[in-house]
């Protein structure tokens, strides 16, 4: 039986508990110390998500895999410090908040920024991080960027290895061997990729906001 991909924009409505759990799949061991336990965890993903800075994939109707992305001030996770605060209570959140802000991250002028690439375990290999990686770059391009960010840790060689042929280049690696231990990770690489011309034709609609410097 052939399967029916589909890759859009956006996170479809009613499907936020959806993306939240590939979401926590792929990074809950980064954000546990600050979200934990997982079921409230994806529970404030779901709840927080900016529907507009994610890309999806769809198999036969049914989320499989989700790009995000920051620009324009916005990434698809969201939550205030009062979210973190309301769900966790001021005695639980403040130090969570303080992790959170680990993983902080400001685009430069004309930067899109990654905010993460979760696929469902059943269809890893099927080349759907690939479809998700160009739509961003679709994205990227029609939001007049030049160029794409990302982050990937060293405990995930695989995913390096999808950016590399994406044309994402090493440019910076952090050492963080005091996160080894809570969070399973002792280095996290910055990778850049240009964008071109030929981004702009990509699979999904055009819009995605402005490219714009965030903060020095």
């Amino acid at each position: 039986m052939t399967m029916s991909l589909v890759v859009r924009r956006g996170i479809p409505e009613g499907a936020e508990e959806r993306v939240a759990a590939l979401y926590w799949e792929a990074f809950g061991r980064k954000l546990g110390p600050a979200l934990d336990p997982p079921e409230k965890a994806r529970a404030f993903l779901a709840a927080h998500l900016h529907h507009d800075r994610g890309v999806t994939a769809l198999a036969d109707g049914h989320v499989v895999g989700v790009a995000g992305y920051r620009l324009g001030g916005r990434a698809l996770t969201g939550g205030s410090a009062r979210d973190v605060l309301s769900a966790y209570g001021i005695v639980r959140g403040l130090p969570r908040l303080a992790v959170l802000a680990l993983f902080e991250r400001t685009a430069a002028a004309g930067e899109l920024v990654m905010d993460g690439i979760a696929v469902d375990a059943g269809h890893r290999g099927s080349g759907i991080g690939t479809l998700l990686l160009r739509e961003v770059a679709a994205v990227a391009a029609e939001s007049r960027c030049h160029r794409i960010r990302l982050d990937v840790i060293d405990v995930n060689p695989r995913a390096r290895a999808l950016y590399e042929r994406q044309g994402f280049t090493a440019v910076h690696t952090e050492r963080t061997p005091y996160l080894r231990g809570p969070m399973g990770f002792g280095a996290v690489t910055t990778m850049h990729r240009p964008v071109t011309a030929a981004d702009a034709d990509g699979i999904g609609n055009p819009g995605g906001g402005a490219c714009v410097q965030e903060g020095r």
